[in-house]
C-alpha cells in the first residue's frame, strides 16, 4: 500500500493506493492549531483495522512551512552579513507590491529579521572570488551570542559573493555551532547560490527560521507513524515536485514551501500521462481558489521566481496561476449596481449559507444547489448535508432581489461570472504565453472542478477534458506519483568565455556526485535514478537569466550552454544578439520514479441511476444523474448529465459526450 496526505487549509486529503491499483480517498478536517493531528486522524481512518504491515510508502504534503511565513510564526532568526550589507533584507528592490495602493505594509521581510537581530562581520568576497578581507572569526563569534541573547533560534549567514566561493560561510558556520550549539544555522550558498543580493538573504533567513518549525512538526509526524505502527521513513512533497526524505527536508526547509500547487500539478501531470496525452492545462477548483497550471511533456512547467505573500523566494516551483474564485467565492452586487463573484470567501467557518453554520452571504455552491447541480444529500459523501431552502433564500436576498431576477435566473448568472474569472486564468497561463488552448485537453481536479469545467472548455474553445478518478484529492494523489528527488546548484557569475573547461567539467561531476550521494542516503538506488542538468545563464550585462537543459556527458558543455541559450532567448524573445554569455549558475536534478501502478476499475454493482430536475448550461430539464461507479470501462454517456462520486460532481451539458476508461472519465465535445 502507498499512502499520500496532503493538508490543506480546510481540509486534509488521503488516498490509500493498494498494490492491484485500487484507490481509496478520503477528506477530515484540518486542524490549524497543530497539523500534524489531522494526518493521525486520516491515517487512522485509512488504515482501519487492517493494519500498517503493508504500507509501502507514507508521502506527505504539508503547507506549515508556507502558512509559517505568511502568518509570521516561524522561529525567531537573526542574520550574519558582511560588513556594510546587513539592511539589504529591508532595502528590498524599492518596488511595491502594488503600485496604486495608498495604503501599504512592509514590501521586505523586515519583521522576520527586524534591525536588532541584523549583525555585520568584517570579511570581503570579491566578484571574482579573491578574498579582498580575511574573516574576522571573533566577530562571528560575538555576533552569534548575542542573537542567541537575543532570542534568536536560527541565523542566516549570508556574505557577499558566497556563491562564487563559500568558504567564509563555511567557516562562519562552524564558528556559530561551536559557540552556541543549539543555534539552527542556514548559507545562502546552500540555499541560493545566485546573484542579487536581497533575494539571496530573502531565501536563506526563510530557510534559517522554517528549520526548528519544520524540524518539530516532521518530529511529530514521524511519531505518528511510529505509533501507527507504519515502519517505512517518511517522504515530504518539495516546491518542484518531487519527494525529500525527512532529514534532507530539516536539512534546507524552504525547498518545502510552496509545494501544494505543486502536488496537484504533478497530480495533473499523472492524469494526463495515463488518458494519453502528453500537454495540458489543469484548473483544481476549490472551495476559495481555483489553481491552473500547464502541462508541458508529461510535466508541469516550473519557475524560478516563486513569491510567499510579497516576498520573493527563489526556489524551483510548479508554474501554477491562483485566482479567487471557488465554491465559497460570494456573490454580491457592487456600488454600480452590477453581479460581482469573489474575491472574498465564506471559506469553511461560517461557510456558504446551505452549510447552515451561520453563513448568510450567498456563494457559487449555494447557486449549485439551487440549480440541481449538486445533490444536497449527497454533498461530501453525505457526511455535511446541505440546506437547499437556505441557499435559496439567500440568493433571493442579496442578488435576485436587487437585480430584479428570479432565483434561478440569479444562480445561473453567478455561475457564468465566476465561469468567466476561471476561463480568464486560463487564458493567462495559455493565451498570454503564446500557447493555443484549444489545442489541449483541460483536468479538472477539486471538489468544484467538475461543476465548471464544461463551461470554461466551451469559453475557450476546447474539446476534451479529463476528470481523473478521485478530482478532489488531486494532490494526495499527486504524491502517490511524484518521484524521489535531490538537487544540487553552485554559482557561478562569470563569463563563458572565462571559464576553463576543466573548471566547468569538474563542478558539473561534483554536482551529480553530491545528488547521487543524496540518493544514496534516502536508501534509494542512485543506479536507477536520472540525472537531469540545468543552467541559468544569461547575456553579459542582462538582470535575468534563462533556464537552458544541458545534456549529461556532453563532451563540450561549455558550447552545449552557450549554443543553448542562444536558442532558447531566440525561442523566448524572438531574437538574440552577438555577446558573450555569462553563466549564472548549474544546477543537476538526481530524480528516480516509481513503478507505475495500473488502475484497477471500480466496480458498479449497486449503484443505481436516477433522474432530477437541474439547470445546465442555462437550459432547465430533467436530466440522468449517474454515479460514476456505475460507468463500466468503455461505457459512453451523452449529455445533459450530471456523474456523482464522493469527492466531486461533474455537468456534462448536451453537446457533450463522456466515455469511461480504467482510472479517468474523456469527456469530449460532440462534432
Amino acid at each position: 500500500m502507498d499512502i499520500g496526505i496532503d493538508i490543506g487549509g480546510t481540509f486534509t486529503d488521503a488516498v490509500l493506493r493498494g498494490g492491484d491499483g485500487s484507490l481509496r480517498s478520503l477528506k477530515v478536517p484540518s486542524t490549524p492549531d497543530d497539523p500534524a493531528r489531522a494526518v493521525g486522524h486520516a491515517l487512522e481512518r485509512l488504515l482501519g483495522k487492517r493494519g500498517a504491515e503493508g504500507v509501502r510508502r507514507f508521502l506527505h504534503g504539508t503547507t506549515v512551512a508556507t502558512n509559517a511565513i505568511l502568518e509570521n510564526t516561524a522561529a525567531p532568526v537573526g542574520l550574519i552579513a558582511t560588513r556594510g550589507f546587513a539592511d539589504v533584507i529591508e532595502l528590498g528592490r524599492m518596488t511595491r507590491a502594488s503600485n496604486y495602493d495608498l495604503l501599504f505594509g512592509p514590501q521586505t521581510p523586515v519583521a522576520l529579521v527586524p534591525p536588532e537581530r541584523r549583525m555585520e562581520v568584517t570579511e570581503r568576497i570579491g566578484a571574482d572570488g579573491a578574498v579582498l578581507e580575511l574573516l574576522d572569526e571573533a566577530e562571528v563569534a560575538e555576533a552569534a551570542r548575542a542573537l542567541e541573547a537575543s532570542g534568536a533560534r536560527a541565523v542566516a549567514i549570508c556574505f557577499l559573493f558566497a556563491f562564487v566561493d563559500p568558504a567564509h560561510e563555511r567557516r562562519a558556520r562552524e564558528i556559530v555551532r561551536a559557540t552556541c550549539p543549539d543555534l539552527a544555522v542556514s548559507l545562502s550558498s546552500e540555499v541560493d547560490p545566485a546573484p542579487r543580493e536581497y533575494e539571496r538573504t530573502c531565501a536563506t533567513a526563510f530557510d534559517a527560521a522554517l528549520k526548528p518549525v519544520m524540524s518539530d512538526y516532521l518530529g511529530r509526524v514521524e511519531a505518528i507513524l511510529r505509533g501507527a505502527e507504519v515502519g517505512v521513513p517518511l517522504q515530504v512533497m518539495h516546491s518542484r515536485g518531487g519527494l525529500l526524505g525527512a532529514a534532507a527536508a530539516r536539512g534546507r526547509p524552504i525547498r518545502l514551501t510552496l509545494s501544494g500547487p505543486s502536488a496537484a500539478a504533478i497530480g495533473a501531470a499523472a492524469v494526463l500521462r495515463g488518458a494519453g496525452f502528453p500537454d495540458g492545462v489543469s484548473i483544481d477548483v476549490g472551495g476559495t481558489s481555483a489553481d491552473v497550471a500547464v502541462i508541458r511533456d508529461g510535466a508541469p512547467a516550473l519557475r524560478m521566481d516563486g513569491r510567499i505573500g510579497t516576498f520573493p523566494v527563489r526556489v524551483p516551483t510548479a508554474d501554477v496561476l491562483a485566482v479567487a474564485a471557488g465554491g465559497g467565492s460570494i456573490a454580491w452586487i457592487d456600488a454600480a449596481g452590477g453581479l460581482r463573484v469573489g474575491p472574498r470567501s465564506a471559506g469553511a467557518a461560517p461557510g456558504p449559507a446551505c452549510y447552515r453554520r451561520g453563513g448568510t452571504r450567498p456563494t457559487v455552491l449555494d447557486a449549485s444547489v439551487v440549480l440541481g447541480l449538486v445533490d444536497p444529500a449527497r454533498f461530501a459523501a453525505g457526511e455535511l448535508p446541505l440546506d437547499a431552502a437556505a441557499a435559496e433564500e439567500a440568493i433571493a436576498r442579496e442578488v435576485a432581489g436587487p437585480l430584479g431576477l428570479g432565483v434561478r435566473e440569479a444562480a445561473v448568472a453567478i455561475h457564468r461570472v465566476i465561469n468567466a474569472t476561471m476561463a480568464e486564468a486560463v487564458r493567462a497561463v495559455t493565451v498570454a504565453r503564446g500557447v493555443d488552448p484549444r489545442d489541449l485537453p483541460l483536468v479538472a481536479a477539486g471538489g468544484g472542478g467538475g461543476l465548471h469545467v464544461a463551461a470554461i472548455a466551451e469559453d475557450l474553445g476546447q474539446t476534451r477534458i479529463v476528470i481523473p478518478a478521485a478530482p478532489g484529492v488531486l494532490a494526495a494523489t499527486g504524491l502517490l506519483d511524484a518521484p524521489l528527488e535531490h538537487d544540487a546548484a553552485r554559482g557561478f557569475g562569470r563569463l563563458l568565455d572565462d571559464l576553463p573547461e576543466e573548471e566547468l567539467r569538474a563542478a558539473i561531476r561534483a554536482l551529480v556526485e553530491e545528488t547521487r550521494a543524496a540518493m544514496v542516503a534516502e536508501g534509494a538506488d542512485a543506479g536507477a535514478a536520472e540525472v537531469v542538468l540545468t543552467a541559468q545563464a544569461s547575456f553579459a550585462g542582462q538582470g535575468h537569466a534563462l533556464e537552458v537543459p544541458l545534456p549529461v556527458g556532453d563532451d563540450d558543455p561549455r558550447a552545449a550552454i552557450r549554443d543553448g541559450f542562444v536558442a532558447l532567448h531566440r525561442a523566448t524573445y524572438g531574437h538574440a544578439r552577438e555577446a558573450p554569455v555569462r553563466l549564472i549558475a548549474l544546477r543537476a536534478v538526481c530524480r528516480l520514479r516509481t513503478a507505475p501502478v495500473a488502475p484497477r476499475a471500480v466496480s458498479g454493482a449497486g449503484a443505481a441511476r436516477t433522474r432530477r430536475a437541474a439547470v445546465i448550461a442555462g437550459l432547465a430539464g430533467e436530466v440522468a444523474v449517474v454515479p460514476r461507479a456505475a460507468l463500466r470501462p468503455g461505457e459512453v454517456l451523452e449529455g445533459p448529465a450530471i456523474i456523482e462520486q464522493d469527492d466531486t460532481t461533474v455537468v456534462v451539458p448536451a453537446g457533450w459526450r463522456v466515455t469511461a476508461g480504467p482510472a479517468h472519465l474523456l469527456m469530449e465535445r460532440a462534432p
